[in-house]
């Protein structure tokens, strides 16, 4: 009882008064929970598809920029369709792997709690977008590996990444994710899914009277 009249006490001294008077913690909670599984499986149906990344230039998973110029070589002397083809193949990798999102950003929706839903509609521009982020980058990154290391084991072009990007690391010219495909893959694959989750977040932001939903207009209107 008493950490719920505090909540309530946060909540009228931290919002403005037009939030104030329209928005109840109850309401709040609702509402980020509609926006974040919105803009969550928005983001998924988005990626998950055929040419979800490899079409889309906002996320489109590229070479590492040290490989590039190694790309380069190899399609001045006539081995562009190789190179080609293990981008196609990474990105291939990621579309196969977001689908695999879906149960777990739906659980993370179901296990907010009011505080947290608060915190979102105090928060910045991409609140929602951070909160996920943080509750399940980690978590995801476990799942996709997997799949990405079956998508991209099928090609011997992925071999032949981990092999240039190996002496590259050797060279100090690669680190971290960028040493594996497979860990390259899955690290490019999560930003992409999280930059996508921002933009629907940003959309319900700016115009919560389009998404048709009457809590996000409360919760997010003016």
């Amino acid at each position: 009882m008493y950490r719920r009249h505090l909540t309530a006490a946060l909540l009228a001294a931290a919002w403005p008064g037009w939030l104030r008077a329209a928005v109840n913690e109850s309401d709040a909670a609702v509402g980020v929970r509609v926006a974040l599984e919105r803009g969550a499986l928005a983001a998924v149906s988005l990626l998950g598809r055929t040419d979800g990344f490899l079409g889309n230039p906002k996320v489109r998973i590229p070479l590492p920029g040290h490989l590039e110029k190694a790309a380069r070589l190899m399609k001045a002397t006539g081995q562009g369709k190789r190179v080609d083809e293990l981008v196609t193949a990474m990105n291939r990798a990621a579309e196969a792997a977001v689908p695999e999102a879906r149960t777990l950003f739906v659980g993370t929706v179901k296990a907010m709690s009011v505080e947290d839903a608060l915190g979102i509609v105090r928060g910045g521009p991409t609140s929602v977008t951070d909160y996920f982020a943080g509750k399940t980058r980690a978590p995801l990154g476990e799942k996709f590996l997997p799949i990405v290391t079956r998508a991209t084991e099928k090609l011997k072009l992925a071999q032949r990444y981990n092999q240039l990007a190996s002496k590259g690391a050797g060279m100090g010219l690669l680190k971290g994710d960028e040493v594996s495909v497979q860990q390259h893959v899955t690290s490019r694959a999560l930003d992409g899914l999280y930059l996508m989750i921002g933009e629907e977040e940003k959309k319900i932001r700016a115009d919560p009277l389009n998404t048709g939903s009457a809590i996000l207009q409360k919760v997010f209107g003016r």
